[in-house]
């Protein structure tokens, strides 16, 4: 949780852990603690939905928490042209709910609505106040655009009400900013593993149809059985298909694009598959393989490339081996500490690795000049649920 989402919710809780308390009715002596933990745990429950943005389920999941939390008679959830979920007694009609927080929607600022009600204060702090209310209206923004407002109607409405509102108003905002960023980068992965798909390396496919062309007089046959490999490899590569696949699928992808450059460099480049077959079925993010192989190709020939998939428990445990040239560990990390910038290169997996199960699932690189270079990658075996690829 951000700064600035805490200062707002520790500022809530101490506005509405009064009107919670009293409901409740703790023990004498212990008011304000109680009233504390009352506030976070209603707005704990209520964070869950909201984190999923503004939809109709979200806010029927978190309307009833959040009329406990301001304490009033009733409270309705609205986008900007429809009210998306109501809880409590006496509610009026949607159309006149909407019609009124149209104020709101406009100016972004809370408004009261006209009714039969009395009020003690104002919005700006304590003093009288001509105007009789129902409720008050609280606008809920995102990156301040207006996306829908809380509504809550009480027979009383003091401006300690009003204040309250308007706190958990920001707060409700704040979790729904943080839904919308949530989303946004998930639309960048998503975006991302389509660039993806269309970035195979124009070298690689220059080199392979050449190196399919020159067999086509001398072994009509070979270069039939290579072309039939280009294109299974370039149809995988580019399918649009679910971003996550089976271990079994990555190794037959890696194992086109082997055939392919053993056509191109000849005995020049040697390689060795070991595989557990427990792992086969594993779950794996699309293209996590090939461009670890591809890596070892480039910076090993000649040489020989080794790819190890062991079975470790809860986890699959892939190795990348050459024994080329190496690389200077400070360029390494150089490559994966910055933002991938074109190609299925090796920032690219560590940071999809990273995202999708955590910091520490990503790539392990040991290398040194003239020493080779081996990298490393753990794949739990379940693919977790809340996956943002």
């Amino acid at each position: 949780m951000s700064a600035a989402v805490w200062v707002t919710l520790c500022a809530m809780s101490a506005a509405a852990g009064y009107a919670l308390a009293r409901r409740t009715r703790p023990c004498r002596g212990g008011l304000p603690e109680e009233g504390t933990y009352l506030a976070l745990h209603v707005a704990g429950l209520a964070a869950p939905s909201l984190r999923a943005g503004l939809t109709r389920e979200s806010a029927r999941k978190a309307v009833r928490h959040l009329r406990t939390l301001l304490g009033t008679a009733a409270l309705a959830v609205t986008s900007t042209d429809r009210v998306l979920a109501r809880d409590g007694d006496n509610l009026p009609v949607d159309e006149e709910i909407l019609a009124g927080v149209r104020s709101a929607m406009t100016d972004g600022r809370p408004h009261l609505i006209p009714g039969d009600g009395p009020i003690s204060g104002s919005i700006g702090g304590p003093g009288g106040g001509a105007a009789t209310v129902a409720g008050v209206v609280v606008p809920l923004t995102v990156e301040g655009r207006v996306i829908g407002a809380l509504v809550a109607y009480d027979p009383l409405v003091s401006a300690s009400r009003v204040r309250t509102a308007t706190e958990v108003g920001r707060w409700v905002s704040g979790q729904l900013e943080l839904a919308e960023l949530d989303s946004s980068r998930r639309r960048a992965l998503e975006a991302e593993m389509r660039a993806l798909r269309a970035q195979i390396s124009p070298h690689f496919v220059y080199n392979s149809l050449t190196t399919i062309a020159s067999f086509v007089r001398t072994d009509p046959e070979r270069a039939r059985e290579l072309l039939l490999d280009f294109a299974d490899y370039t149809r995988y590569a580019l399918r649009r298909a679910r971003d996550f696949t089976t271990l079994a699928d990555e190794l037959s992808c890696v194992d086109r694009y082997l055939l392919l450059e053993r056509a191109r460099f000849g005995d020049r480049l040697r390689f060795t598959v070991q595989v557990a077959p427990e792992v086969l079925r594993v779950p794996v993010p699309f293209l996590c393989l090939q461009p670890l192989v591809e890596n070892a190709i480039k910076h090993g020939m000649p040489g020989e490339v080794r790819v190890v998939i062991e079975d470790a428990g809860p986890e699959a445990h892939i190795s990348v081996e050459d024994d080329g040239i190496g690389m200077d560990p400070e360029h390494v990390r150089a490559i994966l500490g910055e933002e991938p910038r074109g190609g299925i290169g090796l920032s690219n997996v560590d940071l999809r690795m990273r995202h999708i199960y955590g910091p520490e699932y990503g790539l392990v690189v040991r290398t040194a000049p003239g020493e080779g270079t081996r990298i490393q990658l753990r794949v739990p075996k379940i693919r977790p649920e809340d996956s943002p690829v």
